[in-house]
């Protein structure tokens, strides 16, 4: 295989001004253009969108990512009350349950946060992978769709867990973006967490969840 010269961005410390407040006000013109994508919960085999193939066929060609390997929805079992309700007794419960990485996905939607989540799932689809070959492909997606710049899923990373992503993708391996990673899941922890746990989303899931069970 021939080896691929990798350029990317440089440090976060080394921006100049300039290229701070370009980045700044993408930010700014992203969040003030974007919508949050509607989305239902059918919970039978799978989640579902509610999204008609014609509409999801047309947002695939106009999105700008390369990077078409997590699913709108990952596939689940309806989540019981109990499970549901366990989800707010740690992150680390409602992450490891497919179900609820659905519920918390929606959420960040309405955040306009989700690729944090599409960041995390993806890392986690690369430590999968034992292909040398796929390993870089999906790396470089990985790179292009989260940690360039000049994306417009860029995740918030500090300057340090930057520079040892770019001294990995020389030689990319499944655990390339761990440290990323780890930062991103700390952030949606502390800052995203909380607020699903008092939001309408999950409060009305619960409730809806409850009654159901009773009248059953």
């Amino acid at each position: 295989m021939m080896d691929i010269l990798y350029t990317g961005p440089i440090p976060a410390e080394r921006e100049s001004p300039m290229a701070r407040s370009e980045t700044s006000s993408r930010r700014v013109r992203r969040t003030a253009t974007q919508r949050p994508n509607a989305c239902c919960f059918c919970w039978c085999c799978c989640c579902s969108c509610s999204w008609n193939e014609d509409e999801n066929r047309a947002r695939r060609k106009s999105l700008e990512t390369k990077l078409e390997t997590i699913p709108n929805c990952e596939a689940c079992t309806k989540p019981t009350v109990e499970e549901m309700r366990l989800w707010a007794q740690s992150f680390d419960k409602l992450m490891k349950n497919p179900a609820g990485r659905n519920v918390f996905r929606e959420f960040l939607r309405t955040e306009y946060s989700e690729e944090n989540m599409l960041f995390w799932l993806s890392c986690e689809d690369l430590k999968k992978e034992i292909n040398k070959g796929a390993i870089e492909e999906k790396a470089r997606l990985i790179y292009e769709d989260y940690i360039s710049i000049l994306s417009p899923k860029e995740v918030s990373l500090d300057s340090r867990v930057r520079e040892v992503i770019n001294r990995k993708m020389q030689e990319p391996t499944p655990h390339t973006f761990e440290d990323a990673q780890l930062q991103i899941y700390t952030l949606m922890h502390r800052d995203s967490y909380p607020r699903f746990l008092n939001s309408s989303i999950y409060r009305n899931l619960v409730q809806t969840g409850s009654r159901s069970s009773s009248e059953s």
